[in-house]
């Protein structure tokens, strides 16, 4: 299914990962990936980020985004199947990931855009969605209005390219309503010397 947004390529593909396959990877990241509490800096400050998180990759996909440089964990043979996946149906390469881990409604990832020099000017980020379901929004940069809200859920794809990262931003808000927890990866390709 494409998102039809003005200056963005969007597309979300329903349970891409099997509900089986998916439970099983879920189950796997719970137990083996190494989580923590990544600190960045909103308004000059460090803070806690709202999630558990961890960064893996290649040993040169060195990331740095919210005035912190994270260093990447060597990647799990649970994701092999799913990287090489990935890249074989889009055509990119994926040498890292950013696993965030929502531990209910109140973890949350604020108004951003996966800008970053060492992304490229037209980045391709790859988004899986395990567990509980969870509401994505993109919203315009210049023209607020121009937004889209998809409901996220277990397996599910979203591919966001071309000039997505330029012209919005994106979040996963708070929830009051009862959720459990999701994990989402975003298989992205870091460049050298950036």
């Amino acid at each position: 299914m494409e998102l039809f947004l003005p200056g963005a390529e969007v597309h979300a593909h329903r349970h891409w990962l099997a509900v089986d396959a998916a439970d099983v990877l879920l189950s796997s990241l719970f137990i083996s990936a190494a989580w923590e509490v990544h600190r960045i800096r909103m308004f000059g400050r460090l803070v806690d980020s709202p999630r558990l998180s961890c960064w893996m990759g290649d040993p040169q996909a060195a990331y740095r985004y919210s005035g912190v440089r994270f260093t990447p964990v060597p990647w799990l043979p649970a994701l092999a199947a799913v990287r090489e996946r990935l890249q074989l149906e889009t055509g990119h390469a994926f040498n890292s990931v950013l696993l965030n881990r929502y531990r209910d409604g109140r973890d949350c990832m604020g108004w951003h855009s996966d800008d970053e020099p060492e992304l490229g000017p037209q980045p391709l980020i790859a988004s899986l969605s395990l567990g509980a379901t969870r509401r994505f929004l993109l919203k315009h940069r210049a023209r607020p209005e121009v937004r889209a809200c998809v409901e996220l859920q277990h397996g599910d794809l979203l591919l966001m390219g071309g000039d997505t990262q330029r012209h919005y931003r994106h979040a996963l808000p708070r929830t009051a309503r009862p959720v459990g927890e999701r994990i989402n990866l975003t298989f992205r390709q870091i460049l050298p010397g950036c």
